[in-house]
């Protein structure tokens, strides 16, 4: 367990503090939970981008073989992570 914890830690040092910024009418925990659910889905869509990069690596390359799935983790990886920066974006700058 104290091994999972300390690669858990490793991790969180590489990713950049993230304080969400206060969106006019929405106060208290609202916010806080909307700002780091979209780093969140900034994260998972990473995740989905290297599962599916993975996928890739280790697939069939045969004719018959499943060859857009991976494509398909990727796009939905890459969708995600631009979604949710363009919004984080468009909330910064209405909050400033």
């Amino acid at each position: 367990m104290s091994t999972t914890m300390e690669l858990i830690t490793l991790a969180a040092d590489g990713i950049p503090p993230s304080t969400p910024t206060k969106i006019p009418g929405m106060d208290g925990p609202v916010t806080k939970i909307f700002g780091y659910a979209l780093w969140l889905l900034i994260l998972a869509g990473a995740g989905g981008t290297g599962f599916g990069i993975y996928k890739l690596a280790v697939s069939d390359k045969s004719r018959n073989g499943g060859g857009s799935e991976p494509f398909k983790w990727m796009g939905g990886g890459v969708a995600t992570i631009l979604l949710a920066g363009s919004l984080i974006t468009i909330l910064n700058g209405i909050a400033v």
